[in-house]
């Protein structure tokens, strides 16, 4: 092992223990021990990510993964990749900080954003981040000032007319415009040594990966006749982090190979990446968060009636987190998080309430679910949440600051054994020390990787 992962960081599987239960004993300690001091917190299955890791390498062994830290930053998830092998793909000074802090080299880092401010690509150059991007002038020639050495890769726009989260419009170079980049790259002696793209999150339109892996191709001929190093592809981000995505990553994966042999064989001498967020995470983090307060709002509507002959309501329920933090997919990605209810008797479940939750602020727009029937909930209560590892932990704060929600990890036996080295290949010589070590190609123990861990409680406080 590297050493970036240790024992101590997480709580080990053990036979017993459900992850519901988890979540139990830990809200239970948490309303007990705090008197309503912590609001929420997250259970994080290490073993999930170790999961998603070896499927990763299974279904696109010619790609070399890189994690995207903005989607995710908690030092258990920064610190169990490292751990298999990844790079990271950095957007700014303070992710360059926090990866490089727990030690992973300058060589494994890509500072990613094609629009970065002048003090922070002299950060980059001084801590020894060579591979940044870029997809105009102005970009080209700050880096040509602050970090001359910079290894550049081009960003081209792509067809992303069908994702949820589109970027071209604010991102990537036109086709049109790359050869007067690559020219202006080569008068000002700045190396550019490969492109990126990025079809957008939640892209549903499988042929926009062949499309822009082909236009990656054009690039890299005109990169290669001005006399540059073309040797990275960058395939970008938004594969999906759940099984029941509109598009599975399964079907991703074999139309990106399709197109990798049909553009960039297998020994042409090209370094295939990728940069992904929402993959690795979103399933392995299950949110609990306590109810705050709540209120009946009496629905008073001519001609509506309950069958008893009362007046219609509804349950309005403020959580302890809202869209201003955690649930800041409900602004972004148009989500409609469901929750899941603790164990409760029989008698409470058979009256369901129409109900929504709110956030904790005083804004009518931290409305994070609407259209619920639940059984009548009381302040303290614990509401659970799952899939909730995407874009949910380091996110800014709208109060100031950073989401300081803890997180408790756990990870099943067979996963740190396979961390520990039963399925990592042997350390690499000095000369090779920057390049990625992920998992090899042990498949035979991968369906007992995808054996759902059970844990031992802990406490959070």
């Amino acid at each position: 092992m590297a050493g970036y992962l240790s024992k101590t960081d997480f709580v080990m599987v053990e036979e017993g223990f459900s992850t519901r239960e988890l979540l139990e004993e830990l809200t239970l300690g948490a309303s007990q021990a705090t008197a309503g001091d912590v609001a929420a917190f997250f259970v994080a299955d290490l073993g999930a990510v170790v999961r998603k890791h070896v499927c990763f390498l299974k279904r696109l062994p010619r790609v070399r993964p890189f994690y995207t830290v903005k989607c995710n930053s908690s030092p258990g998830v920064l610190k169990v990749l490292a751990e298999l092998g990844l790079g990271f793909s950095c957007a700014n000074k303070a992710e360059m900080e926090l990866v490089q802090r727990i030690g992973v080299p300058a060589s494994k880092i890509i500072y990613a954003n094609p629009c970065k401010q002048i003090a922070q690509i002299k950060y980059a150059a001084k801590h020894g981040v060579q591979l940044l991007s870029f997809d105009n002038e102005a970009e080209l020639a700050k880096v040509v000032k602050s970090h001359p050495s910079a290894k550049m890769v081009l960003c081209i726009a792509t067809d992303e007319s069908h994702s949820l989260s589109p970027l071209s419009f604010k991102f990537g170079a036109s086709l049109k415009s790359c050869r007067h980049l690559l020219e202006n790259a080569k008068r000002s002696h700045v190396e550019v040594v490969g492109v990126s793209f990025h079809v957008g999150s939640g892209c549903p339109d499988l042929h926009a990966y062949t499309q822009s892996i082909a236009d990656a191709r054009l690039v890299f001929e005109i990169g290669a006749e001005l006399g540059h190093g073309m040797h990275i592809l960058d395939l970008g981000g938004g594969f999906p982090g759940l099984e029941g995505a509109k598009v599975r990553f399964e079907e991703i994966a074999s139309v990106i190979n399709s197109a990798l042999d049909l553009y960039f064989p297998e020994g042409c001498g090209v370094d295939i990446l990728a940069r992904l967020g929402r993959y690795y995470v979103t399933s392995a983090f299950t949110l609990a968060v306590s109810i705050i307060a709540k209120k009946e709002v009496l629905l008073d509507q001519p001609g509506r009636e309950e069958e008893n002959g009362s007046t219609p309501k509804t349950i309005v329920y403020h959580l302890g987190e809202g869209v201003y933090g955690i649930f800041n997919s409900v602004l972004f990605d148009n989500t409609c998080p469901t929750p899941i209810l603790q164990k409760r008797s029989s008698a409470e479940q058979q009256s369901l309430y129409s109900s929504s939750l709110w956030g904790p602020m005083a804004d009518g727009r931290d409305r994070v679910a609407e259209g619920l029937w639940l059984p009548q909930l009381h302040v303290g209560d614990w509401l659970v949440f799952e899939n909730m590892g995407a874009y949910t932990v380091g996110m800014a704060s709208p109060l100031g600051g950073t989401q300081t929600c803890r997180v408790t990890y756990a990870m099943s036996r067979v996963a740190w054994e396979a961390l520990r080295g039963q399925l990592l290949p042997a350390e690499q010589d000095e000369d090779t020390e920057g390049m990625c070590k992920p998992l090899s190609c042990g498949w035979e123990i991968t369906d007992t990787l995808c054996v759902g861990p059970v844990f031992t409680p802990a406490s959070i406080m």
